[in-house]
């Protein structure tokens, strides 16, 4: 190993006392490879096996907590307990090469494709649709109906324990149904559950605390509870950097493990809501991470893009096109061939890179997505 990148390699151990061997986590990824009935395919396994040797932790795809949250052709499910099996497929992939295995659970809210999900009932906190032409008008969940999917956040945590994870990711970022609740744009609700920003707070911290109180009953040994953010939103209204900073200061009085940035470029700096010029993660990583660890991610290619993204304070870095790219990423630095690392997809390579097929058609067919295509 080159010396200069030995700070990659220290390990690092959670409040919880769960060490992970590294630094480096694999970010988590659609690939669009599952069954039609959301159990994984044997593709998708062995996609996860082959990223698994070198990282300390994988987060998975994320997977639909509630048959009406299912966001993508060929997602995985998790929102019912004849799915343990499948899920417990991945668990086993990951763990066996050596890495924790956390499982993103999620809901897509007004994200989904209707042809989707059951009735094509599309949900969100308001009726109000995304941006963009045809996007489908989404009904208004009711409280009872907000109150099970809560619940629905802790049964798929309950299943990730059965199957053998060693923990969660609550998917709170990319516009999905929690980030739908405590943005401005997609909550217009006057009750308990939106209006002010600290209603607006209520759904993201309810899930928090019910997949919390889920772990805490059902595990002896230490479950990992992250959550993943987005920190702006472009709408008007949308999520602003001062809605973040509200947003993670209540995070971090949850005992969560960490809390994961979600951004297409590490050092991208803030749209509006703060008069700081700095990158958000040094923003985010200066206001709350000393209380919870902050994994940073976002266009990060060779081992110096890595080594610069930890020096600016965040403990743990997620790589997610790099691992698609060169799944042995982690293991060319840990022994000195930097020089060998592979930035650009090779369009040759897709049965020696462990792609499955419909992730492969979706990295070739969209230009500007992956660095080479």
């Amino acid at each position: 190993m080159n010396s200069k990148h030995e700070a990659l390699f220290e390990p690092f151990t959670f409040s919880n006392g769960v060490t992970l061997k590294n630094r480096i986590v694999m970010a988590p990824m659609t690939n669009f490879s599952s069954n039609p009935d959301g159990t994984v395919t044997d593709a998708e396994v062995n996609y996860y096996a082959r990223r698994s040797g070198g990282v300390g932790m994988v987060i998975t795809a994320c997977t639909y907590v509630t048959a009406n949250g299912k966001g993508f052709n060929g997602e995985f499910g998790g929102d019912r307990d004849e799915l343990i099996p499948s899920l417990r497929k991945i668990a086993a992939g990951i763990k066996d090469q050596g890495a924790k295995a956390i499982l993103q659970i999620f809901h897509g809210g007004r994200q989904v494709p209707p042809e989707l999900v059951p009735n094509g009932d599309v949900v969100s906190a308001s009726n109000i649709p995304a941006e963009g032409p045809g996007k489908p008008v989404p009904r208004e969940l009711s409280n009872e109906e907000v109150e099970a999917i809560i619940n629905d956040f802790g049964e798929t945590t309950r299943r990730a324990i059965e199957a053998g994870y060693d923990g969660v990711e609550i998917h709170g970022a990319n516009g999905y149904l929690i980030q739908q609740f405590f943005s401005p744009h997609s909550n217009r609700r006057e009750d308990r559950w939106g209006g002010s920003l600290e209603n607006r707070l209520n759904f993201p911290l309810a899930v928090v605390e019910q997949v919390k109180k889920v772990a805490a009953e059902l595990t002896k040994e230490p479950f990992i509870v992250g959550y993943r953010f987005s920190p702006e939103e472009a709408e008007t209204p949308g999520i602003t950097m001062a809605d973040t900073l509200v947003l993670i200061d209540a995070l971090s009085k949850k005992d969560l493990d960490y809390l994961h940035v979600s951004l297409q470029d590490f050092w991208s700096s803030p749209r509006r809501g703060v008069d700081d010029t700095r990158a958000r993660i040094e923003i985010i990583q200066e206001r709350v991470g000393s209380t919870v660890p902050v994994i940073g991610v976002g266009s990060i290619y060779t081992a110096d893009d890595a080594l610069k993204a930890i020096q600016s304070g965040v403990p743990l870095i997620a790589l997610g096109r790099e691992m698609i790219i060169d799944p042995d990423w982690v293991q060319k630095v840990a022994e000195g061939r930097e020089s060998g690392i592979v930035t650009k997809i090779d369009k040759n390579k897709q049965q020696e890179l462990v792609i499955p097929d419909p992730l492969w058609q979706a990295i070739i067919h969209t230009p500007g997505w992956f660095p080479g295509v």
